[in-house]
C-alpha cells in the first residue's frame, strides 16, 4: 500500500512596487520577495463562478477572488494585522 502526499505548491510573492521601471521584463536584481503564497482554484459548476483562494505559507487566507463566467471579478482581501 503506497501513500502519496499531496501538497499545494508554494510560490514566491514579489513586491509589485519594486519593479516599476522594467516594463514587461522582470529582472532578479530589481525585485523584492515579500513572502510565499499558496494558490488554489475551485469552481462552482452551477453558477459558473470560480474561486481563487490565496493563502500564506501558514495556510492563513489572504485573498479570495470571485471570477464570473462573464469576466467580472471581485476580490476580498483579508488583513490580519492589528
Amino acid at each position: 500500500m503506497t501513500t502519496e502526499n499531496f501538497e499545494e505548491p508554494i510560490y514566491r510573492e514579489i513586491n509589485p512596487e519594486s519593479n516599476k521601471n522594467s516594463g514587461n521584463v522582470i529582472k532578479q536584481s530589481e525585485v523584492e520577495i515579500v513572502g510565499k503564497t499558496k494558490i488554489s482554484v475551485e469552481e462552482e459548476s452551477l453558477g459558473g463562478v470560480k474561486f481563487v483562494i490565496k493563502k500564506d505559507e501558514n495556510d492563513n487566507i489572504k485573498e479570495i477572488k470571485f471570477i464570473c463566467s462573464c469576466g467580472q471579478t471581485k476580490s476580498l482581501i483579508l488583513d490580519y494585522s492589528e
